[in-house]
């Protein structure tokens, strides 16, 4: 009887201490790949599960996180095709397929899932020059994705996204395309400015063709009147001078222009021809200035 009481107690030592080596809580997000005897077994889901005898019989091979992971590219220096140096940032997003495969079919597969990354971003960006792989990150995003997919899948990795996360020349390119870029803005401006004086210029000289034309039309319709006047006067001269009608449109010119000078506000005096008497020698003759003219 002594025997068995203190048998009872070693009882349960032994097996508390052997639930503590066998039994295991698999955590959500988790699963284990179970080794028997040094061969792969089994993969443990989350739970309680029993590993026995652990580590003599089973061992715990590897614990594989099968949530989305995140893994961040740090700075990567590429050479582009014009012989520029360029900084690349990037981040992929992967998640664990097949555990068995992400643990026997490579060491560390996330190392691997980077130097992919990184090995493809330099042959990728490698064959494109510096603008066309500043303007293009959707393109470099694309061929990256299919260039590791095959690899991360035959590692029972899956690949959900790549993302360039900053593209940017080194510091003395920067400076140099801010200088460039300056110049060109100046450059338009300055093109800007020429085009505008330009066509200033040319509707300035159309104003003075058109102004030009209007005069030469109002000189022609002058002349046309000035014909047509002197062959109505011609028709009614009676004096026999041949000198009549030119001074009689001459005198009527005079009048008009003392006209409109005696209505200036400018005006402070008129000075008058010496031959005005001979060029109004046409109005005298013909009674431009006889009161009783028309009174018979």
């Amino acid at each position: 009887m002594v025997y068995l009481l203190l048998l009872v107690p070693l009882l349960i030592f032994i097996a508390v201490v052997l639930a503590m080596f066998v039994v295991h809580t698999v955590p959500q997000g988790e699963v284990w790949i179970i080794e028997r005897l040094g061969k792969f077994n089994r993969v443990s889901k989350p739970g309680i599960r029993i590993v026995w005898f652990h580590p003599f019989y089973e061992r715990i091979r590897k614990k594989v996180i099968i949530k989305e992971q995140i893994l961040d590219v740090p700075n990567l220096e590429v050479i582009t095709k014009d012989n520029v140096l360029v900084t690349i940032n990037a981040v992929s997003f992967i998640k664990v397929k097949e555990p068995k495969k992400a643990t026997y079919e490579i060491i560390n597969y996330e190392r691997g899932i980077l130097t992919l990354v990184k090995t493809s971003i330099r042959s990728i960006v490698g064959n494109m020059k510096l603008d066309e792989a500043l303007t293009n990150r959707e393109k470099i995003k694309s061929i990256l994705k299919s260039k590791i997919i095959e690899d991360a899948h035959r590692w029972g990795i899956d690949i959900s996204l790549v993302e360039i996360v900053d593209l940017h020349p080194s510091e003395s390119m920067r400076k140099a395309m801010e200088k460039q870029a300056t110049a060109e803005r100046e450059r338009r401006a300055l093109e800007i400015r020429a085009n505008g004086q330009k066509n200033a210029e040319i509707l300035k000289a159309e104003g003075h063709l058109e102004v030009a034309k209007i005069h030469a039309k109002a000189h022609e319709i002058e002349a046309a009147a000035s014909a047509h006047a002197l062959k109505e006067i011609e028709s009614v001269n009676e004096t026999g001078d041949a000198q009549m009608p030119m001074n009689y449109i001459l005198g009527e010119k005079y009048l008009d222009t003392l006209k409109s000078l005696s209505t200036s506000e400018n005006s402070k005096f008129v000075v008058y021809p010496a031959d005005l008497q001979k060029s109004m020698k046409g109005f005298l003759s013909m009674g431009a200035f006889n009161p009783n003219q028309g009174e018979d």
